[in-house]
């Protein structure tokens, strides 16, 4: 496997908006989505005092970073678990508080490349897509079994899928004669199913079914929303919080927790805002960055993201 066909999205944006907080002394920086280690080599190399934690739920890629990150020894310390774990792992490490920390939300290129995964819409593939092959249903147990209402639910609100009903109706037909397996299938009957004028819109039609049946077969939005809010609370004050999301709803639930830690809660006309009315947070983005064309042109994956960060100004009041 070459390093080289993983660029790291918006790489150097992320490292110099946690910067200030990874100079401290003793400074511990959590790369929550570890992936193939790209940003986290990158964070190694650039702070050379940090200690790395790093969360990864797919053991493949927990191997293949290891091996990327071994010459950093002690330096890295590379943990097989989901980020909405975060507050376990540090607890476990003895970390009470942490200086950084990252989250990169897109499907790993490793996962979108290897075929047998079943997460690209672009080749046959067996239709898994667990970032965790070891445990959970899969996109084919979600199709086969799920009620024809919470496939509809799943498709417009993961997916934003306008035709949802249409595609659901399709499926359902077609489960009956044979259970879905295969991801070609699949791609073909949402072709069969749309009509005309949706398939000339935004790329591969089955590209909204394919990211709605991500996000339930990985629970990948449930865990964002109990995991943005516990690494919030991991950052020690002066500690900075950046987030590469790659759809609106993810964006929404980031920019969500930032606005309301930034915010201060104090009840109208207070002459003096008292400390725990305070805002937590101070937001280093003006709404989300987006990458620049050259970066998109380097790197097609980087197209859709859009980066969010914040910095811990005051501790919670216990």
């Amino acid at each position: 496997m070459s390093n080289t066909r993983h660029v790291p999205v918006m790489l150097q944006r992320c490292l110099d908006m946690l910067a200030p907080a990874l100079r401290a002394p003793g400074a511990v920086v959590v790369d929550c989505t570890l992936g193939l280690g790209g940003h986290s080599e990158a964070l190694l190399q650039q702070f050379p005092d940090v200690r790395l934690v790093a969360l990864d739920r797919d053991k493949e890629a927990l191997r293949l970073s290891g091996e990327r990150l071994a010459p950093y020894g002690e330096r890295a310390t590379l943990v097989h678990a989901v980020y909405d774990e975060l507050p376990d792992v540090l607890d476990r490490l003895r970390v009470p508080r942490v200086q950084g920390v990252l989250f990169d939300l897109g499907v790993s290129s490793m996962q979108l490349d290897e075929a047998d995964r079943g997460f690209a819409y672009a080749q046959d593939a067996p239709l898994d897509m667990r970032m965790d092959q070891t445990t959970g249903m899969s996109a084919a147990e979600v199709l086969n079994t799920y009620p024809p209402g919470e496939l509809v639910r799943i498709l417009r609100a993961y997916g934003e899928e306008k035709q949802a009903k249409r595609i659901v109706a399709a499926v359902v037909r077609e489960r009956a004669k044979e259970p879905f397996s295969n991801s070609a299938r699949l791609v073909e009957l949402i072709r069969d199913s749309l009509p005309q004028a949706a398939k000339r819109t935004g790329g591969n039609p089955a590209k909204r079914t394919f990211q709605a049946l991500r996000i339930e077969v990985n629970g990948e939005l449930s865990v964002l929303e109990r995991a943005i809010p516990a690494a919030v609370k991991a950052l020690d004050v002066g500690g900075r919080i950046a987030v590469l999301s790659y759809h609106s709803l993810e964006d929404r639930l980031v920019k969500q927790v930032f606005a309301a830690g930034a915010a201060n809660t104090a009840p109208p006309g207070l002459p003096v805002v008292p400390e725990q009315y305070q805002p937590r947070l101070k937001l280093l983005t003006r709404g989300a960055e987006l990458p620049t064309e050259e970066e998109v042109a380097e790197n097609r994956r980087a197209a859709p993201a859009r980066l969010r960060g914040a910095e811990r100004i005051r501790a919670d009041i216990e």
